[in-house]
């Protein structure tokens, strides 16, 4: 598909009424009749003995017991004696552009019962604009489950990458495939309110949502942030926050994903006797080796089961709840004539195990293996060469240079926890008109270089608790920005780990001693792979073994290290124009007088 082509319709072919009464009056013969089965209505939260479910095309015509008229010949019959029906399950918020090839990551996902996506098209937009995120959409487009996405709002502590204008934004919201506005970060839209004015308000303009973002927003920050329209938040880590979010009218995602995992710690909200129909699962994301050893959706359900929720609320919470916040109910989210034929068959309503998936009309999947492929897409060439760099770096590229041989007072990123920073004013010797590295003290170098609009443009810095002891690592998915970011020890390994990210088109490269220990080629977009979802999984294992061994011991630290450019997480990141303080938004210089 190209950029002057029609966009593939998400919602499927068009609806033909006729045909779908001829059927439920028994007219005509279903194309296929899942008879027999027990069947949870999320309507009602009944589970009923002895219904079957009758499909033309990709929807559902009728449901009911009265089956027979409605079979011939040519009908294909499921017989789900024994087992349940319930609807195809829903990630309202997850992020697709990540890591792996979007057919590597459907087919797992399809294979356990998800049957629709909603994916941000954040981390795109940076690298490659408007032109890129279309790109991105058709890979999603005519897919065997639906895929649909939001709008990047580009929250960004870059000014280069801050904000997308109101034209590419309407022309992403005129599509069907774009459900709403991504997350916007709370503290960007309450610091600069004239900027985030202009997105929020087309995006009602065309009635789709404001996806939130939350994280340490309380009182009356989170009245003045939602009193902008937003009308949902996945950040909540425990019971408390949920609450206050829910009783404020939004709606509350959480998640249990690679990100992070705060179902278990937020299932006490069961006990507080409140409506549950706001609650929605989500995984923010899935890691390749997570999807293959745990699964998607499925996981996230029988977990939130496991965890005490009521079977049937668990199972609203990734069906009808997610599609009703998206406004997409009258297609997704229940069994019912005129809804769209995605369902499971399970063994229970306690057991979330797809026997077998039907998208769409069609069996998808059954007993864990995918029988519908996805399609492989071919992204454009612009799209396969991001990394920009005018030419090779150099060692004396990464040096942070001081006046004077004495000592200055050097502002540095501290590592608080695998994800949170904050600033850290050090005395630091200068050595050779240079401040450097002090592995014996945890301090190590980090830079960030723009690989596509102001390409080789970096800001040096230091940091404080990485952990390397040797070497470097650095990574071109960098979140919120269009930036390379690196840590290291040494001048020459940054530099060979950056260029090899050039060489590469896009990586996640580990350099020691001069020599490269571990890769990963991320060549779409600078941001995902093209091989399997194995092989995928297998490199970045390798990768994080061997920053393990240059002495990071965080639990994932390639997100630790591109987390260092988001604007989201507290409170002191980087980009190419310097440090910026999360607290105000500022830039902040390196040096402090």
């Amino acid at each position: 598909m190209t950029m002057h082509q029609a966009p593939s319709d998400p919602y499927g072919p068009e609806k033909d009424i006729r045909q779908l009464m001829r059927v439920a009056l028994g007219q005509d013969a279903a194309d296929m009749a899942v008879i027999n089965g027990r069947l949870l209505n999320v309507y009602t939260g009944e589970v009923l003995d002895g219904l079957s479910v009758c499909t033309k095309g990709p929807w559902i015509a009728y449901v009911g017991d009265n089956v027979d008229p409605k079979i011939d010949d040519h009908t294909q019959v499921v017989d789900a004696t024994g087992r349940t029906l319930i609807p195809g399950l829903i990630d309202g918020h997850t992020h697709l552009a990540w890591m792996g090839s979007v057919d590597a990551f459907i087919k797992p996902l399809m294979a356990g019962g998800t049957t629709t996506i909603v994916t941000e098209s954040m981390e795109v937009y940076p690298v490659a604009g408007l032109g890129g995120v279309i790109d991105l959409l058709d890979a999603l487009a005519d897919q065997p489950i639906k895929i649909f996405a939001t709008a990047p709002f580009m929250a960004s502590i870059s000014r280069t990458t801050r904000g997308i204008p109101v034209e590419a934004l309407r022309q992403l919201l005129s599509r069907k495939d774009i459900v709403g506005l991504g997350e916007s970060y709370w503290q960007a839209v309450l610091q600069d309110p004239d900027t985030a004015a202009g997105a929020l308000e087309e995006t009602r303009r065309w009635g789709k949502t404001l996806e939130g973002h939350t994280a340490g927003a309380r009182g009356d920050k989170l009245a003045a942030y939602l009193a902008t329209g937003i009308s949902s938040c996945h950040e909540p880590i425990q019971a408390e926050e949920v609450l206050e979010r829910l009783r404020l009218g939004i709606y509350v995602m959480i998640r249990e994903g690679s990100i992070r995992r705060d179902l278990k710690a937020i299932s006490s909200i069961k006990d507080a006797g409140i409506d549950t129909r706001r609650l929605i699962l989500v995984t923010d994301g899935l890691s390749p080796r997570d999807l293959i050893e745990k699964g998607g959706m499925e996981y996230v359900v029988q977990k939130a089961i496991d965890c005490g929720f009521d079977p049937v609320a668990a199972i609203r919470m990734a069906t009808l709840n997610v599609a009703e916040h998206f406004r997409l109910d009258r297609i997704i989210g229940g069994i019912a004539p005129g809804r769209c034929a995605d369902f499971l068959i399970v063994p229970d309503l306690h057991t979330i195990e797809a026997k077998t998936v039907i998208s769409n009309g069609k069996v998808a999947a059954e007993r864990g293996q995918v029988i519908i492929a996805p399609r492989r897409h071919s992204f454009r060439p612009e799209n396969l060469n991001t990394i920009r760099l005018p030419g090779d770096m150099h060692p004396e590229d990464f040096q942070i240079k001081a006046s004077g041989n004495n000592r200055v007072r050097v502002r540095t990123i501290e590592m608080v926890t695998d994800l949170v920073t904050r600033e850290n004013v050090l005395s630091l010797p200068v050595n050779n008109g240079q401040v450097l590295a002090d592995a014996d003290h945890d301090l190590a170098l980090i830079a960030a270089i723009d690989r596509t609009h102001a390409p080789g443009k970096i800001s040096n810095g230091l940091i404080n608790g990485f952990g390397l002891k040797t070497g470097a690592v650095a990574c071109s998915a960098a979140w919120d920005t269009s930036d390379i970011i690196v840590v290291g020890t040494a001048h020459r390994d940054m530099a060979l780990a950056v260029n090899r990210i050039r060489t590469l088109q896009g990586g996640v490269v580990v350099c020691s001693g001069g020599d490269i220990q571990a890769e990963l080629a991320l060549p779409v977009f600078g941001l995902m792979s093209e091989e399997s979802l194995e092989s995928i999984a297998d490199k970045l294992e390798a990768v994080k073994n061997a920053v393990n061994q240059l002495g990071c011991k965080f639990p994932d630290p390639i997100l630790s290290l591109n987390t260092l450019t988001g604007a989201a997480i507290p409170y002191l990141r980087i980009c190419e124009e310097g440090l910026v303080n999360l607290k105000d938004g500022n830039t902040v210089g390196l040096f402090v007088d």
